[in-house]
């Protein structure tokens, strides 16, 4: 990256962490790459892809909606989501337009492209492939578990996480992204359902650890029953580091600002903790633990705080912060 080059930022995950942080990159100088999961299996998603045989857009559309500068009304449209008493109940219209386009064009990807100049995305939203893939667990216990949204609800100790078809091929615009990146994002996102999907595409993940770019892992704030249930920080990067074969991450954002107990107490209901951010532990995996105060209260969930997590990725870039004061 020159001097005057606008510094290239590629963010991979899925669910509802990714939207969060991308809404407030967005506001920053950057090119902006997301990689979105293309392993969902519920919900609209599920019903589209079994139906019409097309990647999930669930995800992303919420990445598309959260990179969008398109008047609000218009979000809220595209973000839409059917209650009624027939086959339209439960879809979102975003769902919808991208399987339409998709048909239009024979190709998700395009559709997806086409998506994003309508709605004039700030960046680029690109699937992890340009299919369908199914997400596998081997439990601890031996049992195989198929299917993203199956994998947490058996609430068994995962060993492992794997993809099908034997075949996946990533998209080559994923490949030089990664490549071309003055920083890799992954997370924040579900370890197992949302990040390594990602990560396990034969290619893409392999360009993650070769890149020169700086790797941060955005740590979860909560643990997740099902999944990383009694989970330290440095165990969700140990996950990561089993599954890759590589020690790929330089940094680690952990949040050091306290969950209020009242939020605790609901959380600990749904069997989830906050995230033991075991510092020494990290240090020792040879990562820079970068702490902040980012988390929030939206809605009565815990959030990651968009505005503060997007400020301190750009503080990684080396950029001078006073330059942006106004943003």
């Amino acid at each position: 990256m020159t001097a005057q080059s606008t510094p290239k930022i590629v963010v991979i995950g899925g669910g509802t962490g990714l939207p969060v942080l991308l809404r407030g990159l967005k506001k920053y100088p950057v090119d902006i790459t997301a990689i979105v999961t293309v392993a969902d299996d519920g919900g609209s998603s599920g019903r589209l892809r079994t139906e019409l045989a097309i990647p999930p857009p669930g995800d992303i559309r919420n990445v598309i909606a959260a990179l969008s500068d398109a008047e609000p009304l218009i979000i809220d449209m595209f973000q839409h989501r059917f209650n009624t008493s027939n086959e339209l109940s439960g879809h979102s219209l975003g769902n919808l337009i991208i399987a339409a386009l998709t048909s239009v064009t024979g190709d998700f990807v395009q559709a997806v492209k086409e998506m994003s100049r309508v709605l004039n995305v700030h960046g680029k939203v690109l699937p992890a492939a340009n299919q369908s893939v199914v997400l596998h667990a081997e439990m601890m216990d031996g049992t195989i578990v198929s299917g993203e949204s199956k994998i947490p609800a058996v609430r068994k100790e995962i060993k492992k996480v794997f993809l099908t078809p034997e075949v996946i091929k990533p998209l080559p615009e994923t490949i030089q992204s990664i490549h071309e990146a003055d920083l890799i994002v992954v997370g924040p996102g579900s370890l197992y359902t949302s990040i390594l999907p990602n990560l396990l595409v034969p290619g893409l993940g392999e360009e993650v650890c070769n890149a020169k770019a700086r790797k941060v892992y955005i740590c979860n704030l909560m643990t997740q029953p099902g999944e990383t249930t009694g989970f330290t920080a440095s165990r969700h990067v140990k996950a990561l580091y089993e599954h890759m074969d590589c020690s790929f991450i330089d940094t680690i954002l952990v949040n050091n600002k306290e969950i209020p107990p009242d939020l605790q107490h609901r959380y600990e209901k749904e069997m989830a903790i906050p995230v033991y951010f075991d510092v020494d532990q990290l240090v020792s995996l040879g990562m820079e633990v970068v702490q902040g105060d980012i988390a929030t209260i939206e809605k009565g969930f815990i959030r990651h705080d968009t505005e503060a997590v997007a400020k301190i990725l750009y503080s990684l870039l080396g950029r001078d912060m006073s330059r942006v004061a106004s943003i």
